[in-house]
């Protein structure tokens, strides 16, 4: 079954623009135009994010602490007022990188006036060296700290964190099923799906195309090519279809896998070819009408404002643990709302990322229809008095008690041993 992929609003624009231009004889002059982008995007990267008109005095931070329980990871920020955070790291990611937040961040924050977060990420980045580090290895603890900074900052001011980097304008988060079965067969991978969609009752998936980073391999072979159709035979037209390759193709196969997905009416095509090459990203996004996203492995400020401004993306996917928090994370959502282009943030399959992303989706005001779920973390015994943090008709409602909104069990985190 092969369904009429109906165009897309930036195709419509790029098809309106060149027959405008067609029918002119007048050049167009693009450089003021550029130039007046530059201006708006910088503008919008030198706009605060964090309220901090909520914290009419200092909230100096006194302590500041990573804890540990087998691979859990918990950090723990203290005021001199004894206001407490609380956030879990990302667990995968920090079993090898607790070390950069014992010796490159935790002793600049101590002292600091948690009210000027946004500054403080200027100089951490400079501290040590650490811009050196840039990536994930830096990015991640670093969010670590701020999740907890926020839950603290979020209980001071008896609100949620949402609150706190803007206005609420998703209290309820409708969710995509994410799933990898690379290695499995379609017919396999299919029946998998099926359960997960059941379970989550999503109305929107994603599944994984090509083999990750495999110069055009699929894996195993010919799975693409029968999922692709499969996928869409199987849920109807209703459901609306993701595709991620994790940059398994050159620009030339990317773009023969993207218009397969168009002949199904597929809604977004994430990382085509390998997350760094970015002239490619944007050799592809020129060529398919299917939307095209990006940005979970992007850790650079600077790139995702080119990504954005030269149109290489559609859709922005930064993810706020490894982008460094909601606050860089916020920015690029707002640069992406300057140019009419969602935001729809990746999550770090690991401790409470789900929680941080419902978060920081709520104030998205570009946010996209719906957003990465990868099931809940049941080893963590937490309890939320206004979310019961279930998908329900395919729908999670975003817990609004003050900071992160959930209790840890006390006794779980006194199993945890300070690093």
């Amino acid at each position: 079954m092969k369904r009429v992929m109906q165009p897309t609003r930036r195709h419509f624009i790029k098809t309106t623009v060149a027959t405008s231009l067609a029918f002119t004889s007048v050049p167009l002059v693009q450089q003021p135009f550029k130039e007046q982008e530059d201006h708006l995007l910088d503008d919008i990267l030198a706009k605060p994010v964090l309220k901090k008109e909520l914290f009419p005095t200092p909230v100096i931070i006194d302590r500041l602490e990573l804890l540990r329980y087998k691979d859990n990871f918990i950090c723990r920020v203290t005021s001199t007022d004894g206001a407490e955070g609380i956030s879990v790291g990302n667990n995968m990611q920090m079993v090898s990188l607790y070390p950069i937040f014992s010796v490159r961040l935790q002793p600049f924050f101590l002292g600091k006036d948690a009210r000027e977060w946004e500054q403080l990420l200027e100089e951490v980045y400079v501290y040590k060296s650490n811009y050196k580090l840039q990536n994930l290895a830096l990015w991640v603890p670093l969010a670590t700290i701020e999740f907890a900074v926020l839950d603290m900052l979020g209980k001071i001011a008896q609100k949620p964190i949402g609150e706190l980097i803007g206005e609420i304008y998703h209290p309820k988060i409708a969710v995509y099923q994410a799933n990898n079965f690379r290695g499995k067969s379609a017919d396999e991978s299919i029946e998998l799906i099926k359960q997960q969609v059941e379970d989550s009752q999503a109305k929107a998936l994603k599944f994984k195309v090509g083999g990750r980073m495999s110069k055009n391999a699929d894996y195993p072979a010919d799975r693409t090519e029968k999922l692709i159709p499969l996928v869409r035979k199987t849920f109807g037209d209703d459901m609306t279809i993701y595709a991620d390759s994790n940059g398994s193709y050159d620009a030339q196969e990317a773009i023969r896998v993207g218009r397969m997905m168009e002949e199904y009416a597929y809604d977004f095509y994430e990382e085509p070819v390998p997350f760094d090459w970015y002239e490619e990203t944007k050799q592809v996004t020129d060529a398919v009408k299917i939307p095209v996203a990006g940005g979970e492995q992007e850790p650079s400020m600077r790139n995702f404002r080119w990504l954005i401004k030269e149109d290489a993306l559609d859709i922005v996917q930064p993810d706020i643990f490894y982008f460094g928090g909601m606050i860089r994370s916020m920015k690029v959502a707002r640069m992406a709302d300057a140019k009419n282009k969602p935001c729809i943030p990746h999550i770090s399959g690991s401790g409470l990322g789900y929680l941080y992303m419902m978060h920081f989706v709520s104030a998205v005001p570009n946010a996209g229809p719906y957003h990465e779920f990868k099931g809940f973390n049941n080893e963590l015994p937490l309890e939320s008095p206004t979310s019961s943090l279930d998908s329900r008709e395919g729908v999670v409602t975003v817990p609004t008690a003050p900071g992160l909104g959930v209790t840890i069990d006390p006794d779980y985190i006194a199993k945890h041993e300070v690093i």
